[in-house]
Parts: C-alpha cells; sequence; structure tokens
C-alpha cells in the first residue's frame, strides 16, 4: 500500500477536526489534542473549552472518523493492538501539525501536543522517530521539521507498555513533557512507567509527572461503566490545574 504524503493525510484528517478558540483571526499559539482508543469523549472539550479562555486555540484531530472507523470497531480493533499502533498514528499527529501550523490564524512557533492513552502513545512513537526518510510515522514524506514549533507534550494516562517503541527507543525530539499517571493503570503499571520517565531524563528530556490514586480514563465521566475504570473528579479538577499552567509555561510569548 502506498505512503500518505503529509498534504494527503492532512486532508483526510481535516474535514472532521474539531476547532475551539477566540473568535479572531489573529496568530495564537495552539493545542492539537488526541483522543484514546475509544475515540473523542465529553473529557477532551474541558481541556479544549479551557484553553479557549486563555486564548489559546485547540484542535481535537480524529483519527477515526477519517478512517471510516465507529466507536465500536476503534475499541474491538484499536484497542486490543489489532490495528493503528502508536507508530502508525504518528503520522497522523506529524500531518496534523503540518496541516494547522500553517493556517495564519496559528503562532508556529508556539505549539503544544496533548494525548491520552492511545494518543499519546501516538505521540510519544513520533519523538522516537528522526523524520528524514520515506517510512517514517508512515509517510512518504516525513521532515522534523514540523516539530521545531512544539514547545511541550501533555500526556494523560499515556500507553507505556510492550507496543510503545519509548520503551526501547531514545526519542530523537525532546520538548518539555508533562506525564499524569495512575497507580490504578491496568494498561500500564505505575513502577514500568516511572522506569520509562527515568530513561527519559537520562536522554534528556524535561519530564515531569503528575501522579494520582486513580485508574485509566479518571477524566471521562460515565467511564465507571466499565468496570475496571472510575471518574475521579478530584484528580480531573488537578489535571486541569497542572494542564493550565503547563500551557501558561510551555506556550508564553
Amino acid at each position: 500500500m502506498a505512503l500518505d504524503t503529509l498534504h494527503q493525510r492532512f486532508e483526510r484528517l481535516a474535514p472532521h477536526i474539531l476547532t475551539y478558540g477566540p473568535p479572531d483571526d489573529l496568530p495564537r499559539p495552539a493545542i492539537l489534542l488526541f483522543h484514546g482508543c475509544g475515540g473523542i469523549a465529553e473529557n477532551l472539550l474541558i481541556y479544549c473549552q479551557m484553553a479557549a479562555r486563555a486564548g489559546i486555540r485547540a484542535y481535537i484531530i480524529d483519527s477515526f472518523a477519517p478512517r471510516g472507523w465507529s466507536r465500536k470497531h476503534a475499541s474491538n480493533w484499536v484497542c486490543k493492538g489489532l490495528k493503528l499502533r502508536g507508530y502508525e498514528r504518528s503520522g497522523d499527529v506529524l500531518a496534523a501539525l503540518y496541516g494547522v501550523s500553517q493556517r495564519p490564524e496559528i503562532d508556529r512557533s508556539r505549539l503544544m501536543l496533548a494525548g491520552w492513552s492511545h494518543g499519546a502513545w501516538a505521540i510519544m512513537d513520533l519523538m522516537t522517530q528522526k523524520l528524514d526518510k520515506p517510512g517514517d510515522a508512515r509517510l512518504s514524506d516525513p521532515a522534523a521539521s514540523w516539530l521545531d514549533g512544539v514547545t511541550g507534550l501533555f500526556l494523560v494516562y499515556p500507553y507505556i507498555n510492550i507496543m510503545a517503541r519509548s520503551v526501547t527507543r531514545p526519542w530523537a525530539h525532546k520538548p518539555k513533557t508533562m506525564a499524569v499517571l495512575t497507580l490504578k493503570d491496568h494498561l500500564a503499571s505505575y513502577r514500568h512507567s516511572l522506569k520509562l520517565v527515568r530513561s527519559l531524563r537520562k536522554q534528556g528530556v524535561a519530564v515531569e509527572t503528575l501522579t494520582f490514586n486513580a485508574t485509566h480514563a479518571f477524566d471521562e465521566e460515565g467511564i465507571d461503566k466499565t468496570r475496571i475504570m472510575a471518574y475521579d473528579q478530584a484528580a480531573l479538577a488537578s489535571t486541569l490545574e497542572a494542564f493550565q499552567d503547563f500551557m501558561a509555561e510551555t506556550l508564553k510569548s
């Protein structure tokens, strides 16, 4: 199967991007948000609204609708690691940066990536690639220059397990990073996550962590129906506070 160019991939993603921010055309900093394997949930809107109130543009990048996948399909295939693993989806991250950063209402020198679970996996896998040859990020024309304006990564209960490239490969790109970890994450043990954090710090990545005695997807109201995950309003409030502080720090002019 032929690889997409950056432009082709962005053209597929663009019609499904959800946009939030001040109603003007001034060049402003931007955050690109990448959902978990269950698709776009209401929790992402809370973060977008916070960004908009701070004068920052926010874009939720849907990786499933452009591929014609329902949430049920994604749950059965993506959540089980059978389709669209982090390395494959990393092309969506780079293509979204390519397309969004060229918009006149964006200050391309002040960009932040935020990912939840599978979305964080995709972002982290992108960081492991030099992006200097066809095939990197599953694109025919990847270029590391599209990461030049990325000043921060905000990763919420990131998938850090056997299939994640960060476990075995160093990061080629090293933006300041905030990782929100949980003690009851059934997809990645806390001990394993801390081991990776220590490894990244040794590589020179400025990583901060925020830890809660909570489960995976703690910020998604209604997640309790799964029985293995639980909504935690207090943890969400603290995460939003950290998100606000991280935005202010990494996107300042």
